[in-house]
This record gives structure tokens, C-alpha cells and sequence, in this order.
């Protein structure tokens, strides 16, 4: 759901119903690339705001809550100069977004977003010089309260997630409005399948419902959420015991979703009402698939439709091949015939009359990211290189000219004696949360699983175990991050990202390293040897409160491999050769500090 404020009078945001019971503030991260505000707390809370003149600030009180902490300052560069948490009173933790001298914003223009009754985002508007804009102001100028409006009339042409409930055969997901359109997909484990639900909304209230399976189907866990994003998506999340099930999902025109297990039989599905069962299409009312190919030099495979389509995808454990399930439609147009040296072979067939599927073999030292939909009438698969050279274009250009010669191979690479140890690899971002993106469009979260994969690789190549949080471009929340660190009883945990400000100071390049409690040694040994193997500049190890920090209880960092946004940290992030400079010194680092211990 959307909320604008509107109105100068004071703000009471209500996005979900029900009173706010005592919370505690998790976690609280500013997005400077989007202008963004991310609040959790461990329970129901219903925020509160204002804005402040005298200096400009907006400010965002979370009644019933505590911080359970000192106070803490986020500086930032731009017109948003800091962003501050702290207690405001016994019974209030109060959020500050404080405007750099001469700027303002249009109050009108910001926007709450609750995600569930614990997870909100708050959009701020790009801060403009006072004067450029007809501001609101009272008179004396100190103080404006601005107040949201009511609920948006949900649309006869959305959707409406109303609840999902277990069956015999499987799971139900029952909607309203207009027909579902699903993306499904199965991990390559077999352990997690994820149900995105486009356009949809939660129903008021079900987002703090989460269904109970009692492990029924083999299922330990179902997660139904709504992802920040715009258009909506709600997304169903089934976490399995065993990764010997293959899943499926299936939309009827009744609006109802089935999720069930592969062989196991899918009921004719009604609505309340009338019976009407769900059969065969037409012919003419099938979108039509037009073509496949691959694209951009190798790194796709390229599904062409003449409409917006619902698909599902997913591992064939037998065959090793992914598949591509492409609902109400027929195969049209004509399959290329590729060569020995395509990334991948594939197949397309009429699987039955209104399914076709899309079987797709990646060749050796290659592998196969997740489908995403670039505009409403194309799926692109993501391919990429797992051979020693690491995630590059899987066909490039040679470089003009070589980078200097800092770059570190495994013979530069510290000899550890204690081979027991398990490093946790941590890639932020994934899947719909690109992170922050940068000069070129280029994104963090292809940059950091890209330098991922290969500090874990040469981890591996010393004898030290690395486990990855992901390992794919799938959308990971926080938690299950620290769960699985947790799980394999990680030595130490390591999460990699990329720094973003505003997009006009590209002078602004450098490397920052997080730490929390533990972590301080390994934070300063891993940012001296980036320093050390890249030449970037240094800004600093510091100590932050990130959930991924605080939650884990061995030694952990945080680190900010360069700004997505500076001319210098992007053009070198954008550089294969130079990614993998930075994994072989990040590698390093964590084997340095190892050898120490």
C-alpha cells in the first residue's frame, strides 16, 4: 500500500490496522542512491512525522518503541547532509533526516510504504535549494506537520493477496481482483522456492499472518511478504526440510494459486459463486512465443512473447537442466540452431495445449542466474562464467591497456594452518533489490556477487571452507543470512557491498570497511590489505550497528568495495580484471587474519 502526505496538519500514519505493541528498533539503513528509508523493529509499529524548518529536517518518530542503544549519526554528502537515530523519550525512538543549509523538500512528495507491521521504507523526494520550489510554510516558518492521506482505493485491475492455506495436495493462495500474473522458482538446491506474485498487494492484515505448515509436504517454513517495489510484488516463500521435491505453481482464472509438489494432482479450482472449471484456453487467446536467442555477447538467453506472460522455473535434479515453464501460450516462432561454442544448448517444445517449455543445458564453466523480465514482453535468463577468471562477460573485447601490476594470484596468498576454519561469504542485495546503482546503470549486486564468488573460490584454493549466503541472483533477506553463519558455525562472516551518495559528486571514491563488537582486527587487516592490493583510497574503517554485524557472533565486517556512483570507483568496478583484484586482496586479508590466530 501508498501513502502520501498531503495535507499541512500532523501526521499519523496508519498502513496497517491494529494497535502497535511494544517494539524495539532492529535495524535502519538510508539509501542515498534512492533517496530511501529502511526501518525494521521487532515488532507492530505505526510511525509518525513531521517536518521541521529552521534548519529544514524531517522527522520520524516510532511511538512505542526503543532503541536499546547510544545514539547514532550517519553523515552523508549531498543535500542531505546526516541521517540521525536516537531515544526521544522513554517510550519513542525518533528518526532525524536533516537537510544540508539551503535545501528543502516537498513534503507532499514523500511516501510511507509498510511492508508488514515491522518493516517500513520511507521515500524522500530529491531535496531542491530553497526558493526553486512553492514551499508550505507556516507563519513564523519554524514548523510544518503534514499528514498522509487515506488508503488508495485498491483498483479493479489489481490484485489482492488474501491468504494462503495448506490442502492436501499442496498449498492454496487465494486472491482477489484481477488474475494473478506468477513468476515461480526453484533454487538450483532444491531447498527454496520463491512464488512472485506481479502487481499484487497483500490484503490488510494478512502480512502479519504467516501460514503454519506444520511440515506438511516436506515444508519447514512459509514466508508471505510484500517486496518494496514499485510496481507491487508480493512474494510466497517456501523453505523445505529436504531438496528432493520438485515444485510447481499454477494461476487459474478464478484467481486462485496452486502450489503443489510435481506429480501430485491439481484440483479443478472455482470461484465462490457459480461453478466454472478451469480448462483449456482457445487457441487465439494464447500469447505466442516469438522467438529465443542469446543476447548481449552470450550473458542472456532472451524469451520474445507478443504479450505479458506468467511463467515458472526452476532445476531438473535428473538432468541438471533448467527449465522455463511459459503459461498460456504456443510456440510461434523458429528456434536458432547454436554451436558447440554457445554458454548454453537449449530446446523449446508445446509441452501441452497451452504450456510451453524452454529446456536450457549450460555447457561446462557456465552458470545460469535467475529469469527476470526486462519489459512486459521479454524473460531474460542470466548466464555467467564460473571458470578461474571469474564473471566476466562470457565473450568480451581485450583490454586496451593493462591494469597495473597490483593483481594477486594465489601465490601471493598466505599459507593458513588451521584448514578447519569456515568462512561465511556474504553478496548484499539480490534478486528485485538491486542495491545501489551507479554511473552506466551498473548494479552492486552484480558487482559484489561477482567479487563474491571469487574471494570464496580462492578461499577454497588455501583449504579454508567458504559458504556463500547466495549464490545466485536471488533476493536474500537479512535474517537467513545471519542464520545460515550461524548454522555452519562460521569462523567468520564477511558481507560485501558497494557504496553509493548522490549521483552528482562523482568525485567521491574510496573504500570503507564496517565492524561491530569482535570484528575490529579483522575490519582493519582486510581494509590495510584492499588498500594495500588495490590503491583505492581510504576512507576509513569504521564501527556501525548493521543487523548482519550485530547478530552474528564471530567476528564480522562489512565491507564497502567503492562507490557505484564515483567516476573513479565505477569505471574500475565495471572492470572484470579489476574485480578480481579487489577479491584476490579482500582473500587476502581474511587468510592474513587467519594466519594470526
Amino acid at each position: 500500500m501508498k501513502f502520501h502526505w498531503l495535507l499541512p496538519s500532523f501526521l499519523s500514519v496508519f498502513l496497517l490496522a491494529g494497535a502497535a505493541e511494544a517494539a524495539r528498533l532492529q535495524s535502519w539503513r538510508f539509501d542515498a542512491s534512492e533517496n530511501r528509508l529502511y526501518i525494521t523493529t521487532d515488532g507492530g509499529v505505526q510511525p509518525k512525522a513531521q517536518l521541521i524548518f529552521n534548519p529544514t529536517r524531517l522527522v520520524i518518530d516510532l511511538p512505542g518503541t526503543s532503541l536499546g542503544s547510544p545514539s547514532t549519526s550517519k553523515p552523508l554528502s549531498g543535500a542531505i547532509e546526516s541521517v540521525r537515530v536516537g531515544q526521544f523519550d522513554n517510550n519513542t525512538t525518533r528518526i532525524v533526516v536533516e537537510l544540508r543549509e539551503g535545501f528543502t523538500l516537498d513534503p507532499q512528495q514523500v511516501k510511507f510504504r509498510g511492508i508488514s507491521p515491522s518493516e517500513w521504507t520511507v521515500d524522500l523526494p530529491t531535496p531542491v535549494r530553497a526558493g526553486t520550489q512553492n514551499s508550505i510554510s507556516e507563519p513564523g516558518g519554524e514548523r510544518l506537520s503534514v499528514e498522509s492521506s487515506a488508503p488508495e482505493t485498491q483498483s479493479a485491475d489489481a490484485t489482492v493477496v488474501q491468504n494462503v492455506q495448506v490442502t492436501a495436495d499442496g498449498f492454496l493462495v487465494r486472491t482477489a481482483g484481477a488474475r494473478p500474473q506468477i513468476n515461480f522458482q526453484q533454487s538450483r538446491a532444491g531447498d527454496i522456492a520463491t512464488l512472485d506474485i506481479e502487481g499484487a498487494t497483500l490484503a490488510p492484515g494478512a502480512g502479519g499472518q504467516q501460514p503454519q505448515t506444520n511440515g506438511k509436504h516436506g515444508i519447514d517454513k512459509i514466508e508471505v511478504r510484500q517486496l518494496p517495489t514499485d510496481p507491487p510484488v508480493t512474494r510466497v516463500t517456501l523453505r523445505m526440510k529436504s531438496s528432493n521435491t520438485q515444485w510447481r505453481a499454477s494461476a487459474s482464472s478464478s484467481g486462485t494459486i496452486v502450489l503443489s509438489p510435481a506429480g501430485a494432482s491439481v484440483p479443478i479450482l472455482t470461484r465462490s459463486g457459480p461453478a466454472a472449471a478451469v480448462g483449456r484456453q482457445a487457441q487465439g487467446t494464447l500469447a505466442r512465443v516469438q522467438s529465443i536467442d542469446l543476447a548481449s555477447n552470450g550473458t542472456q538467453l532472451v524469451v520474445r512473447t507478443d504479450r505479458q506472460v506468467s511463467y515458472t522455473s526452476g532445476w531438473d535434479q535428473a538432468s541438471r537442466a533448467y527449465w522455463i515453464r511459459v503459461a498460456s501460450s504456443s510456440l510461434a516462432g523458429q528456434i536458432p540452431q547454436l554451436d558447440a561454442s554457445s554458454p548454453v544448448s537449449f530446446t523449446a517444445s508445446q509441452e501441452d495445449a497451452d504450456t510451453v517449455v524452454i529446456w536450457v543445458q549450460p555447457r561446462s564453466g557456465v552458470q545460469v542466474g535467475r529469469v527476470t523480465r526486462p519489459s512486459p514482453q521479454l524473460l531474460s535468463l542470466q548466464l555467467r562464467s564460473s571458470n578461474a577468471s571469474a564473471q566476466q562477460p562470457l565473450t568480451r573485447a581485450p583490454r586496451e591497456q593493462p591494469l597495473p601490476s597490483r593483481t594477486l594470484d594465489t601465490g601471493d596468498l598466505p599459507q593458513v594452518s588451521n584448514r578447519r576454519a569456515v568462512v561465511a561469504i556474504d553478496p548484499g542485495h539480490g534478486g528485485r533489490d538491486p542495491g545501489a546503482v551507479g554511473i552506466g546503470g551498473i548494479q552492486e549486486k552484480e558487482i559484489v556477487l561477482d567479487i563474491s564468488y571469487q574471494v570464496a573460490r580462492l578461499l577454497e584454493q588455501q583449504g579454508v571452507q567458504a559458504v556463500m549466503t547466495r549464490t545466485d541472483d536471488s533476493e536474500i533477506d537479512l535474517e537467513p543470512r545471519v542464520s545460515l553463519a550461524q548454522r555452519v558455525n562460521a569462523t567468520l562472516f564477511v558481507s560485501i557491498h558497494a557504496n553509493a551518495i548522490n549521483m552528482s559528486r562523482p568525485d567521491i571514491s574510496g573504500i570503507e570497511t564496517y565492524y561491530f563488537g569482535s570484528g575490529e582486527d579483522l575490519a582493519r587487516v582486510i581494509h590495510g590489505s584492499i588498500l594495500q592490493g588495490t590503491g583505492a583510497n581510504d576512507r576509513r574503517v569504521r564501527q556501525a550497528r548493521f543487523f548482519v554485524l550485530r547478530k552474528t557472533s564471530m567476528p564480522s565486517v562489512l565491507l564497502e568495495v567503492g562507490f557505484v556512483t564515483g567516476a573513479e570507483d565505477a569505471a574500475r568496478l565495471s572492470d572484470p580484471a579489476y574485480r578480481s583484484q579487489m577479491a584476490a586482496s579482500i582473500a587476502r586479508g581474511i587468510l592474513l587474519y587467519l594466519q594470526q590466530r
